[in-house]
C-alpha cells in the first residue's frame, strides 16, 4: 500500500498563498494519478484537482486560476500551489494516490484562512 504525507496547511490570511506538498511511497510514483481533494466541516470532500502520470490536469471548476497542482516524479511529490486564499477555502486537505484502481490517502493537512 502506497504511504502519503502531506505537510505545508497552517493559517493564512485572506488573499495570501500556501504550497502543500504530499510525499508518496512506492518505486512507481510516476504511474500514479495524484488528487488532492479537501474536506471542510459539515461537509462531503471534494475534488480539488488531479495530475495524471503524463501531467495532464484536471481542476474543480471553481478553483481554476487560483489553484495548481503539479508533480516532481524524482522526489516522489505532489504538489498544491493555492493562492489568493478565501475563507471558503478552510478544509482539510488529503492526498490521494491511484494506480490499477487501487487507491491510498494521506493523513491531510488542515488550511486556515482567516483574518
Amino acid at each position: 500500500q502506497v504511504q502519503l504525507g502531506e505537510s505545508g496547511g497552517g493559517l493564512v490570511q485572506p488573499g495570501g498563498s500556501l504550497t502543500l506538498s504530499c510525499a508518496a511511497s512506492g518505486t512507481i510514483f510516476r504511474a500514479y494519478t495524484m488528487r488532492w481533494y479537501r474536506q471542510a466541516p459539515g461537509n462531503q470532500r471534494e475534488l480539488v484537482a488531479a495530475i495524471h502520470s503524463g501531467g495532464n490536469t484536471v481542476y474543480a471548476d471553481s478553483l481554476k486560476g487560483r489553484f495548481t497542482i503539479s508533480r516532481d516524479n524524482a522526489n516522489k511529490t505532489v504538489y498544491l500551489q493555492m493562492n489568493s486564499l478565501k475563507p471558503l477555502d478552510t478544509a482539510v486537505y488529503y492526498c490521494h494516490s491511484e494506480y490499477r484502481g487501487f487507491g491510498s490517502w494521506g493523513q491531510g493537512t488542515q488550511v486556515t484562512v482567516s483574518s
